[in-house]
């Protein structure tokens, strides 16, 4: 049947989905910071495209923070799973016919409910919306992009067809601290729209042979998975990406010891600064500097190595080892007591509430996620059902008990309905707690672990650093001369070079 086509403007439905999203987002992740919405022009249509690191939260995070109403295109598939099929329904998604999800389809019935979905995007772009999809067509766990599909430059030049002015692209960066871990940090950067070259930025002819413009819309693909390898940072392999980063938080915590200066905690947009940076440093020096490049990125190795087989980070080198102080040790072992003795029974209810169905989740993240890029999803989506329900049970048993309780605790109210009621609260309140408690907790462990491993160490630490100091020169010398980007909306003109 016919696809509807979306209101002008985002209708009550539309709204309170995307809130909702938008909290059970906040829960999730510790800081959702964005960048770079002044690029979205008000003035016309486009379309958004990123790359697909962490199944449905993807498209979950662009629309809580996208300024604005979004129409989205996913897979088939997707709209038979129970609760995200329906908000998809409700949100205007259109679905894509993959036919890996088609087995009843045939090759010409997939093609044209594919056409028909394309024209149903393409027709809101042209109107002034946008529309935003994920190119490669299927969530992974690389720090790479897969291929893309062309489906994104067709539906482009579907849109500039009809349209009275012409769409924009936006690329999308999505970067994750962790992204399968509770309480991690993500940042989303919309970036300024795509500067097409002079071969692309053109009006779709309909007498246009179709070799030429299966040819065209080929190049527009290659197009945007260059910008999108730009954006994302994409590097060959895990190794990689992982040295990009302890180099860059070395250089942080050299510079910041050599100032005779705390180090700051670093945003999530600050720590994607950085390695935007060195990446974009590491690409060009890469290709005017091959062998220095090569003897860096050997010794960065070992010492990423040795640093992580003690359990240390690189501001760890720069703490105090001196475990024989008095005050120091007095106030090392009372926080130890305070964390790991005294608060723990404070916290029994939440462990008592909380404590089961938060292990039922993670075994059904381990169960069910076929891949890390989906454990988030599954954790979302358990978590938003099981915590309220098993709160609800919790107070619903309490109303049936209210009796036994409120003799037992006369400062329970003393009617069953509101009894239940707080017994819901306590519960939310308890797990709350018991969060921070396990932050906080994992965080004194470590404290303990590093002054423990320093004071041990001490010859193995000096060596460090050592290796820090010089491995910090060696960067800057190399950097000399390189324009590096200012800001984490910036693109690098030479990645991929």
């Amino acid at each position: 049947p016919p696809l509807p086509r979306m209101p002008a403007h985002p209708s009550l439905a539309y709204r309170v989905l995307v809130s909702g999203v938008r909290f059970v987002l906040r829960i999730f992740f510790r800081e959702i910071a964005v960048e770079g919405r002044e690029h979205i022009p008000t003035d016309r249509g486009g379309l958004l495209v990123a790359w697909h690191p962490n199944g449905l939260i993807d498209p979950a995070l662009i629309l809580a923070h996208f300024p604005g109403r979004l129409v989205f295109g996913a897979r088939d598939g997707l709209f038979r799973w129970p609760v995200i099929g329906w908000i998809m329904k409700q949100v205007g998604t259109v679905p894509i016919y993959r036919a890996s999800d088609q087995k009843t389809m045939s090759e010409d019935e997939r093609d044209r409910a594919n056409k028909q979905s394309l024209a149903a995007l393409a027709g809101e772009i042209a109107q002034g919306s946008f529309s935003a999809l994920f190119p490669e067509g299927q969530s992974h766990d690389q720090p790479y992009l897969s291929e893309l599909k062309s489906g994104a430059a067709r539906l482009y030049y579907q849109a500039r067809a009809s349209a009275e002015a012409t769409p924009v692209i936006i690329p999308v960066g999505l970067h994750y601290d962790r992204k399968d871990v509770f309480r991690s940090d993500v940042l989303i950067v919309f970036h300024d729209p795509m500067t097409l070259p002079a071969d692309l930025d053109i009006e779709p002819n309909p007498q246009e042979d179709d070799t030429a413009a299966r040819a065209r819309t080929h190049r527009l693909t290659d197009e945007i998975e260059r910008t999108l390898g730009q954006v994302v940072h994409s590097t060959e392999d895990w190794q990689l990406h992982a040295l990009m980063h302890r180099a860059r938080t070395l250089l942080r915590a050299e510079a910041a010891e050599r100032a005779d200066e705390d180090l700051a905690p670093e945003s999530i947009t600050e720590r994607q600064l950085g390695f935007a940076q060195i990446w974009h440093g590491y690409q060009v020096r890469h290709a005017s500097h091959p062998e220095e490049i090569a003897s860096l990125r050997h010794d960065l190795t070992r010492y990423h190595r040795l640093l992580r087989a003690l359990g240390l980070e690189d501001a760890d080198l720069d703490r105090d080892p001196h475990l024989s102080r008095p005050l120091s040790v007095t106030l090392l072992v009372l926080r130890a007591f305070l964390i790991y003795v005294l608060l723990p029974p404070v916290l029994l209810l939440g462990y008592v509430i909380n404590g089961p169905v938060h292990l039922l989740i993670r075994w059904l993240a381990k169960r069910y996620s076929g891949a890390i890029k989906d454990t988030a999803t599954v954790k979302i989506l358990t978590g938003f059902v099981l915590y309220p329900l098993t709160w609800t049970l919790w107070g619903l048993g309490a109303a049936l008990v209210h009796a036994q309780l409120h003799t037992a605790f006369p400062t329970l109210p003393d009617t069953p309905f509101l009894t239940g009621l707080v017994v819901v609260m306590l519960g939310f309140l308890s797990g709350v707690l018991v969060l921070n408690y396990a932050q906080l907790a994992a965080a004194t462990g470590r404290a303990l672990r590093v002054r423990l491993t320093r004071q041990k160490r001490k010859d193995q630490i000096a060596d460090l650093c050592a290796k820090r100091s010089a491995l910090h020169d060696r960067f800057l010398a190399l950097r000399e001369g390189l324009a590096l980007p200012d800001e984490v909306t910036d693109l690098s003109p030479s990645a991929g070079t």
